[in-house]
């Protein structure tokens, strides 16, 4: 059973769906699945894989079915996080437990920083933090080049630029920055120009998620029992070496999920991951 709500906010509205019945009959937390720009969709097979847990999935605020009222494009994670706070008191179930990937997990760590009581284990899958990094600087310029290509040329040539930078392994050297420009061509893409120019991941209104800056003294001092996740595909690649990262500066391990970035979406998404096999893990972890 799956319904579908709207949390109204003053400047948003938050649409959400709950897998299963609240408050759980099991008397277990309810699992919160959240990713940022990938809204409630790329949960679905996921999901699918826990029919004895009630699972809440959103659209964060200006993406998927989300309107957002505030007359800003950008998607700081300070800001998702007070959605998310939100919309787990209106659920009036208690504290959740959480899985979060990519943008997500950046919400989520800023969510348990500033709402420690809000989450009782969070799994945070491939934070994607420059910061963290020792060639963040450089990673930048990067990204940068991603945007830059993605103005010019739209979505095809901003894709494959992005392809490209997180393909690629270890730090970002000269070597990176002498490749020539990626063609579309190469990733089956057409080269024309789609007009876009506010994909939220390709534009730079994702840039305040991976600009992001953890608040560690407030993790620490978090009753949160956080676990990084890392892909078993990602390991020395930008995400992969992030959380190793993020995991060292919280003093531990991370611990390894199989497949990639997007190792849990099924195979409706155009790089299909193990979702059964990543479920599996997900429930270990979870305990």
């Amino acid at each position: 059973m799956t319904t579908t709500n709207t949390l109204r906010l003053a400047d948003a509205d938050i649409v959400y769906d709950v897998h299963g019945e609240l408050p759980s009959p099991d008397g277990r937390p309810p699992l919160f699945m959240i990713g940022q720009p990938m809204d409630a969709s790329g949960f679905m097979a996921l999901a699918s894989y826990f029919p004895d847990r009630t699972v809440v999935t959103y659209d964060p605020r200006g993406l998927g079915r989300s309107t957002r009222h505030d007359g800003r494009v950008d998607h700081a994670p300070t800001g998702q996080a007070e959605d998310v706070h939100a919309l787990i008191q209106s659920l009036a179930a208690g504290p959740v437990e959480m899985f979060a990937s990519s943008g997500g997990a950046v919400t989520a760590l800023a969510l348990v920083a500033a709402y420690p009581d809000d989450v009782t284990t969070l799994v945070a899958h491939e934070p994607p933090l420059i910061h963290v990094l020792p060639d963040a600087e450089a990673i930048e310029r990067a990204l940068a080049e991603v945007q830059d290509a993605y103005q010019a040329g739209g979505r095809n040539a901003g894709m494959a630029a992005f392809i490209t930078m997180i393909s690629w392994r270890g730090e970002f050297t000269p070597a990176y920055f002498d490749l020539p420009p990626a063609d579309p061509a190469a990733f089956g893409m057409p080269g024309d120009d789609d007009g876009s120019r506010d994909d939220p991941l390709l534009s730079d209104r994702s840039s305040a998620v991976s600009g992001y800056r953890l608040e560690l003294e407030a993790l620490a001092a978090s009753p949160t029992r956080i676990v990084v996740a890392v892909g078993e595909e990602s390991l020395d690649i930008f995400t992969g070496r992030t959380s190793l990262a993020v995991a060292g500066l919280l003093g531990q391990e991370p611990t390894v999920f199989p497949s990639h970035h997007g190792g849990f979406v099924g195979g409706d998404s155009g790089y299909a991951g193990k979702p059964e096999e990543f479920a599996r893990t997900l429930r270990e972890v979870l305990g």
